[in-house]
């Protein structure tokens, strides 16, 4: 065995889970639960959701553990603990130490501002407990991204007509409007959906009529790809990982 050879374990087809956390700075680290961003294309995120869909004793396990360690550095402010789910095991990828655009979906299920508690801890205030901490029903964000919708081409460019879907449970974030020139030099990220529901199927049927009532104009987006991705019978089963997209494309009629 050479010295000079560094040797990882390959997950085929893993979830990607990641841990939302809140530290106060003084030992104290509460968990807000965990989302599911397994829905990647090169992996980026596409679609997020939480909770995700792994056994209560695992993930009682790395809550316990996250926060016992980042408590014992006396972590600060908001953080995400991010791993790949292989197996019925969680092997960690790395820490955020910062807001993370899927951010919404946690407040949806924790009815948390997450920004505002990033500010009370950043001024040394007090968070939570974690017994104050409750999760309730479901939520999903898609990413719709300034370009084609298949073949991935940026498209930048002046935005002609924007329709912003509404009613209960849905949630838009982001700045669109008539007139607004997408540059070409930054991330190609135009709006978030998201949309909740008292479960998974609830959140889903609230999320497909969000996508259908998107209109935006005078540029390409990904919407159709996401109006595509939510009707797959495995992102319906919740059958997906890292990289089933990609899979899914080349087989795509």
């Amino acid at each position: 065995m050479s010295s000079n050879l560094y040797i990882e374990i390959y997950f085929d087809n893993p979830k990607h889970i990641e841990l939302q956390v809140l530290g106060d700075g003084k030992g104290k680290v509460i968990s807000l639960g965990e989302r599911d961003c397994s829905m990647q294309r090169k992996h980026q995120k596409v679609i997020e959701e939480a909770p995700a869909n792994i056994p209560q004793k695992l993930r009682d396990d790395v809550y316990a553990k996250v926060c016992k360690v980042m408590g014992e550095h006396c972590y600060r402010s908001l953080g995400t603990v991010e791993f790949l789910y292989y197996k019925e095991k969680l092997y960690f990828i790395e820490v955020n130490t910062r807001i993370q655009v899927e951010h919404p979906v946690t407040e949806s299920v924790t009815g948390l501002d997450l920004v505002e508690m990033q500010l009370i801890v950043g001024n040394k205030g007090e968070i939570p407990n974690q017994s104050d901490i409750t999760i309730r029903g479901h939520a999903i964000e898609s990413r719709i991204t300034a370009e084609d919708p298949f073949t991935f081409i940026p498209s930048p460019g002046k935005v002609t007509q924007y329709l912003a879907p509404g009613g209960p449970n849905v949630r838009i974030d982001g700045a669109l409007y008539p007139g607004w020139v997408i540059p070409p030099h930054y991330d190609s990220l135009a709006t978030k959906i998201i949309s909740s529901g008292k479960n998974r199927d609830e959140a889903i049927k609230t999320h497909k009529q969000a996508l259908k009532e998107l209109a935006i104009s005078g540029i390409k987006t990904s919407t159709e790809l996401h109006n595509w991705i939510i009707e797959r019978k495995d992102f319906l089963e919740d059958k997906v990982s890292t990289q089933w997209l990609e899979k899914a494309l080349k087989s795509k009629d």
